[in-house]
């Protein structure tokens, strides 16, 4: 066995070791026994050809990839020349060719690298299935995971096949039947793998409030912002019901007082959750995980109790998009404001939770310890993420379609509810409470859209003006034309027909009061210039207050000048009026005698011009005449 599933095995034993101490722990706590297990999930293996093989087996469904539950597969089993562990990639394209065209499953040895290695080298090599054969006799065990590593990065979430693991004797009788040139032909069954007693589904996802432990806690969130709406339609229909749990351990009785417990755990040691940065000096701590994860179990508790228990997944959503670990919002004033934003009682659930600091059992917190321990067909919670549906742990990514095809699978035969028919079906999420988003009622403007994944609160763009900020609790317009909207979001007000904004559409953004007003442009009020003496200074002056402005009157016949704030004489003297008449009458009489000048002198010369042009183009009617009176003596003497 190689160094990298060394580390896998490691891995799952010390969550196994975890599980082991928690549940020793309850059992001295409850002076009773109990017995950890860990359940394996099986799916059918049945030996169809040849005849001689015909038989039924189990294999060990992977943690990983996507089950067909609900399904079964039919194909043919492949081994490979080269390369049977499959911790390298294959050659070639699709270089598993069966002798027949059903789709290819293939056989793989245990051993040298990660089970979701080899199960992606297979995908990629065009198998539709992957068996992994055990290496050593021993009872199945789950093909879990990577730890998160730069070897995993990459291609796990990637896997789209469903894969098991197979006992050795099993795989080695396949390889036999193979070697002697064989069709090997099997069918996978997970159509029994999920039970489906009756017309409800009931399930449980086992979960985190963490958002900084890595590669799970994001699958968990994706998870949960994916399938929120599948989620709501099912419960709201009555078609299953789901409980969220947290996974907590506690610290043991002679490290109580140590300062890892003391910043690991609340109520004196009983309930704790690991350090997020795992460095007990930086950052968060691990009782502010547990607050937060008690905090969660009480917003569904509250609302299941108004028939109102999917806002669970709206809470869960909001707080990690807008109270984040990485971006340091963390905190109990942010889990407050989201759930205001979803109109949820913040005094029953600070009720629900108890007093974190008493030396006492919290109620919540210690149903959820006991629910860990496996009961029946389940076994103990020890991997997080995990789903349980219908008392059997969900195996596979957390897929969106996959998890609701396991969950329609788990309904008895003809009562699946519409959305397993489509998975198209959508709802409108904007409609209860507006989704918890921003909304200006008077413009009827919303930051709710509603989308296939649930509803996002995102600010909008209205008639070309953008709105900015979180979409939670503020949207503001932004750009030239945002005083068009509502005035901006700012205040204005109208009195006797005079209109005041506080909006400016030479500002691209805030709202500032006009001149003549003060406050902070959300509101304004009217400045008394006359009480503040700012205005009217000069002598004499009376001051008037007037709504965005003021008057000022000086005394007897005096004019007020608001520029210069002075009073002038209203009427000049008598010498003033005798000086502006003598400039009127010299005016006047320089426009008379230009005009005299002009009638007479100016035109008269102007027509002698005009006419003595005019005779040198066209005869006049005296010199006609004289040229006549001329020629006719000629004439005569002619003859």
């Amino acid at each position: 066995m190689m160094v990298m599933e060394k580390k896998a095995c490691m891995a799952f034993l010390t969550r196994k070791l975890i599980a082991l101490v928690l549940v020793l722990g309850l059992a001295v706590l409850e002076n009773h026994q109990v017995g950890a297990r860990f359940v394996v999930e099986k799916s059918s293996i049945s030996v169809l050809s040849p005849l001689s093989m015909r038989s039924k087996r189990d294999g060990s469904i992977g943690n990983f990839g996507i089950p067909d539950y609900g399904g079964f597969m039919l194909g043919s089993v492949v081994y490979p020349e080269k390369g049977s562990t499959g911790c390298q990639a294959f050659e070639g394209d699709k270089p598993f060719k069966a002798k027949f065209p059903r789709p290819t499953i293939l056989l793989l040895d245990r051993g040298d690298c990660y089970f979701a290695l080899k199960v992606w080298n297979g995908q990629q090599a065009g198998a539709a299935a992957v068996l992994v054969a055990d290496s050593v006799d021993e009872p199945l065990i789950t093909m879990d995971s990577p730890e998160e590593s730069t070897d995993s990065d990459g291609y796990v979430e990637k896997i789209g096949i469903p894969s098991a693991l197979i006992e050795k004797s099993f795989g080695d009788s396949l390889k036999q039947a193979l070697k002697k040139g064989e069709d090997v032909v099997i069918r996978i069954d997970w159509r029994e793998s999920m039970p489906h007693p009756d017309q409800r589904v009931e399930y449980e996802f086992w979960t985190n409030s963490n958002d900084e432990c890595g590669i799970r806690c994001e699958e968990q969130m994706n998870f949960v912002k994916s399938f929120k709406g599948h989620a709501q339609i099912l419960e709201k229909g009555g078609y299953t019901q789901f409980t969220p749990h947290y996974i907590t351990w506690y610290c043991p009785q002679a490290f109580i007082l140590s300062n890892q417990c003391k910043s690991q755990c609340i109520n004196h040691g009983r309930y704790c959750a690991p350090d997020p940065e795992q460095d007990f000096g930086v950052g968060y701590q691990g009782k502010d995980v547990v607050f937060e994860n008690l905090r969660q179990l009480c917003v569904h508790r509250v609302a299941n109790e108004s028939n109102r228990s999917w806002v669970w997944w709206d809470y869960v959503t909001d707080f990690h998009i807008r109270c984040s670990m990485k971006e340091k919002k963390y905190s109990k004033e942010c889990a407050e404001d989201v759930m205001k934003s979803l109109n949820l009682p913040i005094e029953e659930i600070t009720k629900c939770m108890g007093d974190p600091g008493a030396d006492a059992e919290n109620v919540v917190l210690k149903t959820e310890q006991e629910r860990q321990v496996g009961r029946g067909s389940r076994g103990d919670v020890t991997i997080l993420p995990t789903l349980v549906i219908n008392n059997v742990q969900y195996r596979g990514k957390l897929d969106r379609s996959a998890v609701l095809k396991a969950l329609c699978a788990g309904f008895k035969e003809t009562t699946d509810p519409p959305i397993c028919l489509s998975g198209d079906i959508e709802t409108n999420e904007c409609t209860e409470h507006n989704g918890g988003c921003w909304q200006d009622i008077k413009s009827n403007i919303t930051a709710c859209k509603d989308t296939f994944r649930g509803r996002v609160c995102e600010c909008p763009a209205v008639n070309g003006v953008q709105y900015k900020g979180d979409g939670y609790t503020s949207c503001v317009a932004y750009g030239p034309a945002r005083c068009s909207i509502n005035n901006g979001g700012c205040w204005s007000e109208s009195r006797d027909g005079v209109t005041f904004s506080a909006c400016s559409e030479s500002a691209l953004s805030g709202c500032s009061c006009p001149h003549g007003f003060r406050e902070d442009g959300q509101k304004c009020e009217d400045i008394n210039e006359c009480k503040d003496r700012s205005a009217c200074q000069c002598d004499g002056c009376s001051c008037k207050n007037t709504w965005g402005s003021y008057e000022c009157k000086c005394k007897g016949n005096l004019l007020y000048i608001k520029e210069q704030d002075a009073c002038i004489e209203r009427n000049g003297s008598r010498f003033s009026w005798f000086i502006t008449f003598l400039v009127l009458a010299a005016v006047a009489g320089a426009g008379i005698a230009g005009y005299i000048f002009y009638k007479y002198r100016l035109r008269s010369y102007m027509d002698s011009e005009i006419m003595a042009i005019m005779s040198q183009y066209m005869p006049l009617d005296n010199q006609h005449h004289n040229q006549v009176q001329i020629a006719e003596p000629l004439r005569q003497g002619s003859v």
